[in-house]
Formats: C-alpha cells, sequence, structure tokens
C-alpha cells in the first residue's frame, strides 16, 4: 500500500528556473536540483563538498533524453569536472546525506542500482561508457540504501525526470485497471492500458504488417523510426511504448485511420470511450 509523503522544496534564488533543494519528511537525504549555468554558484552550497550520487540531464540532436549516473566523495568538485568534459547536460540533481551517513561502499551501490533500473525502464539514453560496479555491503546496509533508493526515485520523479519509472502503473492503482485490446486484418493483435502520461502499448503486441493510404504521413514516419530503432521488430513491440493518444496507438498499430475510444476495448467489448464516460 502506498502511503502520502510531504517534499519540502526550497528556491534557494528565489527562482523557479534557478537552484532547489528537496527534502522528505523524516528523511535523512537531501537534494539539490542545480542548473548547468548555476553550478560555479554552489561554492555557498557548503554541504554538496561530501559524498553523495549524482544524475546529469539533457537531450542529444535528435531530442532524445539522455542522463549520465555518477558517484563521488565530494560531488560539487566532481560536477564542476564535468562542466568541460559532458556538453550534452543542462542540469544536475545531486543526493547526499545530512547526518554525513552515505561512504564510498554506499554510493557504488546505489550508481549501480540507479544505473540497472534506469536500464530497465528505458526511458532515457544512459550516458554512461560502462556499467557502475556493485559494491558489496552489509545486509542491514542494504535495507537502508534500498529505501534511499526509492526516495531518490521520487524526487527525481516530482523535479520531471521518469527516468527511474516504470512505464506500467497497473501495481501502483487503488483500482485494478482495465487491459484494452484490439484486434485486427493484416496481423494486429495488441495490447494496451492507460497511464498518467499517456496511452501504453505493452511489450509483445503485434502491428499490422502494412499501412493504408489513410494513414498520416507523419505516423508512417514515425512507425518507420521507431522500427529503425528496434522498439518494433518483425512488427512486434519489444518494449512497453507510451502514446500521446489511443488514437494515435490505434492509428499506428492498425496501419490506417483510427479513432482509439472506439477501437480499443476490454476482454469482454465495452469501448475505452464507455469506460471513460461511465
Amino acid at each position: 500500500m502506498a502511503f502520502g509523503k510531504t517534499i519540502k522544496i526550497f528556491l534557494i534564488d528565489g527562482d523557479p528556473n534557478g537552484r532547489m533543494s528537496c527534502e522528505i519528511s523524516n528523511w535523512t537525504g537531501k537534494a539539490y536540483k542545480v542548473p548547468r549555468i548555476k553550478v560555479k554558484d554552489c561554492f555557498d552550497r557548503i554541504d554538496l563538498n561530501t559524498t553523495g550520487v549524482y544524475l546529469l540531464f539533457g537531450k542529444n540532436e535528435e531530442n532524445e533524453d539522455l542522463v549520465y549516473i555518477g558517484e563521488a566523495e565530494n560531488v560539487l568538485v566532481r560536477i564542476n569536472q564535468h562542466l568541460s568534459t559532458k556538453d550534452f547536460w543542462k542540469e544536475a540533481i545531486v543526493f547526499i546525506s545530512k547526518d554525513d551517513n552515505l561512504n564510498k561502499a554506499h554510493i557504488k551501490y546505489l550508481e549501480n542500482r540507479l544505473h540497472n533500473i534506469g536500464t530497465l525502464t528505458k526511458r532515457y539514453l544512459i550516458e554512461n561508457s560502462c556499467i557502475p560496479t556493485l559494491s558489496s555491503i552489509s545486509e542491514s546496509d542494504r535495507a537502508e540504501m534500498e529505501e534511499f533508493l526509492e526516495n531518490i526515485k521520487i524526487i527525481v520523479n516530482t523535479l520531471g525526470h521518469k527516468v527511474f519509472e516504470d512505464k506500467r502503473e497497473t501495481s501502483k492503482s487503488v483500482l485494478p485497471k482495465e487491459l484494452l485490446f484490439l484486434k485486427a486484418t493484416r496481423g494486429c493483435n495488441s495490447t494496451g492500458e492507460q497511464t498518467s502520461e499517456g496511452f501504453l502499448v505493452l511489450k509483445g503486441s503485434k502491428i499490422a504488417d502494412s499501412v493504408t493510404t489513410s494513414m498520416s504521413s507523419s505516423i508512417k514516419k514515425f512507425r518507420e523510426n521507431l522500427i529503425f530503432k528496434n522498439v518494433i521488430t518483425d512488427f512486434e513491440f519489444n518494449e512497453d511504448f507510451i502514446f500521446s493518444s489511443p488514437s494515435f496507438a490505434a492509428t499506428l498499430v492498425m496501419g490506417r485511420s483510427a479513432n482509439g475510444l472506439t477501437e480499443w476495448k476490454t476482454i469482454d467489448g465495452r469501448i475505452l470511450k464507455s469506460l471513460e464516460n461511465s
């Protein structure tokens, strides 16, 4: 069962686009969100000269989300070094401990876990050139770091990056979600669900093996791009994929113009439109 949490966000410079600190009630951790252009101003943040993990966020030339995951015994020094070694990033999110309770083994453990989770979610391209080493820590320390990790994920998501969030929200819902199905000609056989981000088509879904003239050129290009990136192979989704709307998903899956509110149906035949109006 999920419980409510209180997050305190402080605008250090009084600017919503500037530096901010974030804390969760009854948590010994603390986060800083720092725009790249404000890193040099952080000499006034004494607690950043300590052990922690950090994330560098940016985009590539194709406008795809990028993240670099790192750790350091002095995170402020390390991030300043990245100003001259990595040019893709526009902001950093740093996690430290308010009671100086994070040691080198802890942050190596967190770095590895964050890298693995980010790889599994497939939301951002990870800029690390190699997989961080998983440090060996005691069972009690591992339990503490897993709790620390959960709060990292909450804050990163709250600050606008879903890099560690599973695309499927079924397990988090108070009420069970209805799976929706779409079967049609030309091999189309897909499963999806509504999420807070859009319409999710599930891994293993089959799309039509051809497209019709009624399909828009922009969606055709998008479809070709998914195939090029191996999101779709042999007309099958290799991973969960979020579309901006049910109709966008239905059109791409069916290979023709389609109304997602009527094409996506529950196992007992109810259309998505009726679910939303009930």
